[in-house]
């Protein structure tokens, strides 16, 4: 029996959530105007960090391979406080304004990225769909920094929790002012270098 095609299924309603969040426009990440609302994003990388060479190449002309996929839940939306929650506040411009303060933090340490190489999509979204858009963009595109360079995301955990290993992500782009006070990796950069290469060779760029 052939399954039929249900427009309102869960699945395909998420589906539609995502591939709007496609069709939006391309900021730059360094000035995304202030806006309302909760939603998803989708973060491009056009530099010329040689570790991320095949995502800089294949967005040289449009953005279309993301290196980071991420969502932004209004306040009590965890909770379930109100449906109309993702009408208020800047979930989403304040969490765009964070990668964006981390990046710069790299830019002014280490050196290693840019601000002015990143752009971004992003999309207002009623926040009962925000998770399903986000993990289905991310099965999609397997992004490197959700996948294989863990800690783009993290926030400053705080004094007394500085034990913890340093991130990922902060072990190859060192900047961010908290990260210096978590403990050492034992991995090289060029160990570190060499899984990200084999990472995107196995996950090249999703075009159907």
């Amino acid at each position: 029996m052939t399954d039929v095609y249900n427009p309102l299924d869960k699945l395909n309603l998420g589906k539609s959530v995502a591939d709007a969040l496609l069709e939006q426009p391309v900021h730059g990440l360094g000035g995304i105007p202030s806006f309302e609302g909760a939603g998803i994003y989708v973060i491009y990388y056009r530099g010329t960090f040689p570790a991320y060479r095949p995502i800089a190449e294949a967005n040289r002309d449009e953005a279309r391979w993301p290196i980071y996929i991420g969502k932004a839940i209004p306040s009590g939306g965890r909770k379930g406080v109100s449906l109309a929650a993702s009408a208020r506040g800047k979930a989403l411009f304040n969490r765009l304004a964070e990668h964006r303060d981390s990046i710069r933090d790299v830019e002014q340490g280490s050196g290693t990225l840019a601000v002015a190489d990143f752009q971004a999509r992003y999309l207002t979204v009623d926040d009962i769909w925000i998770p399903l858009g986000e993990s289905l963009l991310i099965a999609r595109f397997r992004p490197l920094w959700n996948a294989a360079l863990d800690g783009f995301g993290n926030h400053d955990p705080g004094a007394g929790r500085y034990g913890g290993l340093r991130p990922l992500w902060d072990h190859l782009h060192a900047g961010r002012p908290w990260a210096s006070r978590c403990a050492a990796r034992g991995e090289t950069v060029d160990e570190l270098e060499r899984k990200l290469a084999d990472y995107l060779a196995a996950h090249p760029l999703r075009t159907d």
